[in-house]
């Protein structure tokens, strides 16, 4: 079934791509076979844009046999080759750049100068990057270690990877799950949310027109339940990568473990945002109301907790609620918008319904509503400011996914680094002071994958993201996450020529060997 929605070409202009089916199987589109049907729809208007057959278990199948079959060639190719195909990948990603940003802002609601300025650029660095590091696929230098034998470590792709994306940043998540693997020479099934498919089918499709194989990528769009499952249990899939919730992630992992394939999960998030008072608070409440609110919230790193040393706390409140008010809501298309809907309507009111119970505890300085007017039938709310809330609180504790901060004071250093190691979660932090002891301490005892000093957010294709504790392990972006998706193979070549060696005296004793010299030529 294809449906093509009321979106018009200006919003949708690659929508004419979509219509031979939304699943992406060696190299060809196709429809699923499930026998049931979704809808994107664009959460700023509460629109059906585009109408899909759903994945059945059927295409999964398909999917895996079609990456399992490119498998022994793509591996076999040379880091060069990987390498070329992988930089004409980037070419045509960046020659359909338009294209990519407007589905892109479309299915998720996010503003389109963020598409333009972040998703996209970011997703064509992650493709050059990787096309480079293709050729950087080393493992320890050759040795003699043992003194008898030359040692040497290979690093070798596993095999199919069976990888599940995210909603709130489809395309970069897509990069991010796709690039390393197929650098590193594996293949690849993506399940992408069933909510946000649109950019995911596009980068597929733009790596075969690069030249990528058929079968190397592939996309299967269906419901986690029945497609993620299938693909993450699947005994042909060698390894599993997911990024999402960290409920999900644990039936992940319990799947994954009983067909004792890899795992790699990348799971939620509560990054605290350290204050101390000799920041320079400017600095600080814009960092704050930016960090919060990218992507409406929707970004499992995005600064969720302000702790704020006393001093500067009460300014901080105030100057960071002014500032939020000044934050423009609106259609994502438009020149003007800050900030677009949240991804539906389902998690607007989730979101509202954290910061409602807030109120028994809490103060809602700002926001704390859906707008009326002309965006009400969109998924929007309001940029929120949550102050004075307990530490056990839901709101601190749990990850709300929204345009909601809570800001809550401390006294001395060691209360606020305490503080911000205070929830299940690990993934990222920031902290901001002029004082160099400061900053280095908080790097160091704050337990997070990345710690930002001064800023939050900033990512780069060159260094890894991947958390600890409830957000997860292993890393994407940069040469570690080869770690990831290779298997490394110790190989050890004896040097000696000697027919008997030292340690066979663990069996034989001190017999000699009849008939033969002990020593070779």
């Amino acid at each position: 079934m294809h449906n093509p929605g009321n979106a018009t070409p200006e919003r949708f202009p690659a929508q004419g791509r979509f219509a031979d089916g939304a699943q992406f199987i060696a190299g060809r589109s196709r429809k699923g076979t499930s026998g049931r049907t979704h809808a994107v729809v664009d959460p700023a208007t509460g629109q059906e844009v585009h109408t899909y057959a759903l994945a059945g278990t059927d295409d999964v199948d398909a999917a895996v046999a079609a990456a399992r079959e490119a498998f022994p060639a793509w591996a076999g190719a040379t880091p060069g080759e990987r390498s070329d195909a992988l930089h004409r990948f980037a070419a045509v990603v960046a020659e359909r750049a338009e294209d990519f940003a407007r589905a892109e802002s479309l299915q998720c609601g996010k503003p389109l100068k963020l598409s333009r300025e972040f998703d996209v650029p970011g997703t064509i660095d992650n493709i050059a990057f990787f096309a480079g590091a293709a050729r950087h696929l080393q493992g320890q230098s050759a040795g003699e270690y043992s003194g008898d034998h030359t040692s040497y470590v290979r690093r070798e792709p596993i095999g199919v990877v069976g990888s599940i994306a995210p909603w709130n940043y489809p395309l970069q998540m897509a990069a991010w799950k796709i690039l390393p693997a197929i650098a590193a020479g594996n293949t690849v099934v993506l399940k992408p949310a069933e909510l946000t498919p649109l950019t995911s089918l596009l980068f597929a499709r733009a790596a075969t027109d690069a030249g990528i194989p058929d079968g190397v990528i592939n996309i299967v769009t269906g419901t986690g339940k029945e497609a993620g499952e299938h693909l993450v249990g699947h005994p042909d899939v060698a390894m599993t990568s997911f990024t999402g919730s960290t409920a999900v992630g644990r039936r992940v992992a319990e799947i994954a473990t009983a067909t004792v394939k890899r795992i790699h999960l990348e799971l939620g998030g509560k990054a605290p945002f350290v204050v101390f008072d000799d920041a320079d608070l400017d600095a600080a409440v814009n960092g704050a109301v930016a960090g919060a609110l990218i992507n409406t919230g929707q970004d499992c790193t995005a600064a969720t907790r302000a702790y704020v040393q006393r001093p500067l706390y009460e300014a901080f409140v105030e100057r960071t609620a002014a500032l939020m008010e000044t934050v423009r809501l609106g259609d994502p298309f438009a020149p003007g918008t800050d900030l677009g809907p949240l991804i539906s309507h389902a998690q607007r009111d989730r979101v509202a319904g954290f910061v409602d119970r807030a109120r028994a505890c809490a103060r809602v300085v700002t926001g704390g509503e859906a707008p009326e007017g002309e965006l009400k039938h969109g998924a929007y709310y309001r940029p929120t400011l949550i102050a004075d809330a307990p530490q056990d609180s839901e709101v601190v504790q749990s990850e709300i996914f929204g345009p909601v901060l809570v800001v809550l004071p401390f006294d001395t250093d060691d209360e606020g680094i305490a503080l911000a190691n205070d929830t299940p979660y690990g993934l990222a932090a920031s902290a901001w002071s002029r004082d160099v002891y400061r900053t280095g301490r908080a790097t160091r005892e704050i337990k997070a994958g990345c710690v930002w000093i001064n800023d939050h957010i900033p990512i780069i294709s060159e260094m890894p993201h991947g958390g600890s504790k409830a957000s997860g392990f292993g890393k994407d972006m940069s040469a570690y996450s080869f770690e990831e998706y290779t298997q490394i193979k110790h190989v050890m070549f004896d040097n000696t020529a000697v027919v008997r060696k030292d340690w066979h005296r663990t069996i034989f004793g001190d017999r000699q060997q009849p008939g033969r010299p002990t020593h070779g030529h």
